[in-house]
């Protein structure tokens, strides 16, 4: 009997991030760079296309003088992969629209995962912590420098929907809390209805040696850095526990590799 679960899993390219490996890993040797990729995930579920995250907000880039506002450093510099909207692109490379898209679920607010929002306010609900979203909209000043830009999900149109914790978003998809990266970072659990899944880390472990050495997330609001080390062991119980792959967030190498593999095994079928 097919149990409940996710039918498809289709991972998406959004973009790159070129940036100090030291955002991603804690105490990475200074000087040295890394070019991340920007990741979305689309999961066929019992309901419909379920969305997690949904990369930069094009705005933001393409305009010169909005870009100099909101991403002054030259030590980070986003990327979009073509000319249109990056979001729209890589939904039509699978076959899916935009408006086939009938939930989302942000892992956290940084400007890499909550700028597509805009696709989806008045339209569908949006999943996620309510620690986030009080966050992100406290007006405090650090806020912004922490590269959460209100502009981006402050929104009266936008359907929200607070967790307090982990809790089940879609049959076989549950968001497990991993605050530390964010004040309510969220990453995915991914049952397949075929049997297997993945545990998707999102920006709780960027790289693959965030997993593997336990090394601490470059980048935590609030807490010390070592703290970070407590959400990574979780999801490696968790993925252990089920026999899943544990997917890090922007790993430069899995990320393009899971791609490819999850498409060759959709053309085998």
């Amino acid at each position: 009997m097919t149990r409940r679960g996710v039918r498809r899993v289709l991972p998406l390219l959004l973009g790159w991030e070129e940036l100090p490996k030291s955002v991603s890993v804690h105490g990475a040797p200074r000087g040295e760079r890394v070019r991340e990729p920007v990741p979305a995930i689309l999961l066929e579920c019992e309901d419909g296309w379920l969305l997690l995250d949904t990369g930069f907000n094009t705005a933001l880039l393409r305009d010169p003088a909005l870009r100099r506002r909101y991403y002054p450093s030259p030590s980070y510099q986003p990327e979009l992969p073509g000319p249109g909207e990056p979001l729209e692109e890589a939904l039509a490379a699978v076959g899916v629209a935009l408006d086939d898209v009938s939930a989302v679920a942000v892992s956290h607010l940084h400007a890499d995962h909550a700028g597509g929002l805009k696709h989806f306010a008045g339209r569908v609900p949006v999943h996620i912590q309510r620690a986030e979203l009080e966050y992100g909209l406290s007006g405090r000043p650090e806020v912004e420098r922490n590269t959460i830009f209100r502009t981006d999900f402050d929104d009266p149109r936008i359907d929200w929907r607070l967790a307090d914790g982990d809790h089940e978003i879609a049959p076989g998809v549950t968001a497990v809390l991993t605050a530390g990266h964010t004040p309510g970072h969220q990453s995915f659990v991914v049952d397949l209805a075929g049997g297997g899944g993945f545990v998707f880390a999102c920006d709780a472990a960027d790289l693959t040696e965030n997993i593997t050495g336990e090394r601490p997330a470059g980048t935590a609001i609030g807490v010390p850095p070592e703290t970070t080390v407590r959400p990574i062991r979780r999801l490696k119980r968790l993925a252990e526990e089920k026999g899943y792959e544990l997917v890090p967030g922007h790993d430069p190498v899995v990320w393009p590799e899971l791609i490819r593999t999850l498409a060759r095994a959709r053309r085998a079928r």
